[in-house]
């Protein structure tokens, strides 16, 4: 577990959660299970369901009665809680983003640092990759999805160099792909730029944006009065959307109030301000330096 994924804000994430050891709680991302791990030891007669599209992550369900896995997409855990007989939960976790292990296997293609296939998926059943989408879309949604999920400052070039080269040739590997848009990638910020373009397109294969969305939606449904959501983000799209939703019940534009002037939104804040890790766990791991933590519950009517 401990190479698969080292839990981010560990600590910060179960004091978040307030866990009842009779209740019931859900880790949408499973992952390495750390954060399952660390839930469990806090229950007696609770339960966690874990949720974790990536067939990898079966390796690491841990032999506990307390623990049911479902090898599935969190978009759709509000009708699996159901199936299972829980309507109603005491807590959800959701760590957003990709593991440490789907980063550092080459042949998942998440990392520019490894050549390998255009892949991106994380569900290996799924037959959408990153190749498919740069050879298939259209350069209009090219342009719109760096634009908005890689936030580059050049996409306009970028999608005329991918267009030119895929009448020709189309892409298959991360090396080729490379190689085709190093003209647009600015020196010395080569790094930077990559992951600009590498998470525009991760965001898109996986739909990630709308999954996300979903969940939010379904996490406050699902809550019980005194529940807690627990989310963790790693870039400002996934932040603002939490952020956006937690304070104003909406994804974007303005808050709707009622006659009072009270914002309607289903939950409230409990850290006025967002949740960082230290500098220590930042040293312990680097991928934690861009992890943001919001808490939330019901809000009281």
């Amino acid at each position: 577990m401990s190479t698969y994924h080292i839990p981010v804000l560990l600590g910060e994430s179960i004091e978040g959660l307030d866990i009842k050891p009779d209740g019931i709680y859900v880790d949408l991302t499973f992952g390495g299970g750390g954060h399952s791990r660390e839930i469990l030891k806090h229950l007696t007669a609770g339960k966690l369901i874990g949720f974790d599209q990536d067939v990898d992550a079966e390796e690491n369900v841990p032999k506990d009665d307390r623990f049911i896995f479902v090898r599935h997409n969190f978009r759709y855990f509000k009708n699996f809680m159901k199936y299972l007989g829980y309507p109603k939960v005491d807590g959800i976790l959701a760590d957003l983003g990709v593991s440490s292990h789907e980063f550092d296997v080459a042949e998942r293609g998440f990392s520019f640092r490894f050549d390998g296939d255009l892949d991106m998926r994380m569900n290996q059943d799924s037959n959408f990759t990153a190749a498919d989408l740069l050879n298939e879309y259209s350069v209009e949604d090219l342009f719109r999805i760096f634009k908005f999920y890689g936030e580059v400052k050049n996409p306009g070039k970028l999608v005329r160099l991918i267009d030119n080269q895929r009448k020709e040739t189309p892409f298959t590997t991360i090396q080729h792909f490379k190689e085709v848009i190093a003209p647009c990638t600015p020196k010395f910020k080569e790094h930077k730029y990559l992951a600009q373009v590498f998470q525009a397109i991760r965001i898109e294969v996986n739909q990630e944006m709308d999954v996300l969305k979903e969940m939010l939606l379904q996490s406050a449904e699902m809550l019980k009065p005194d529940g807690r959501l627990v989310v963790i983000t790693y870039h400002s799209l996934e932040d603002r959307l939490v952020k956006n939703f937690i304070r104003d019940g909406k994804f974007e534009g303005n808050a709707e109030k009622d006659f009072f002037g009270n914002v309607q939104t289903p939950l409230t804040a409990i850290n006025r301000k967002v949740i960082l890790p230290g500098e220590k766990e930042i040293e312990l791991n680097g991928r934690a330096r861009s992890a943001k933590l919001r808490i939330a519950q019901p809000k009281s009517l």
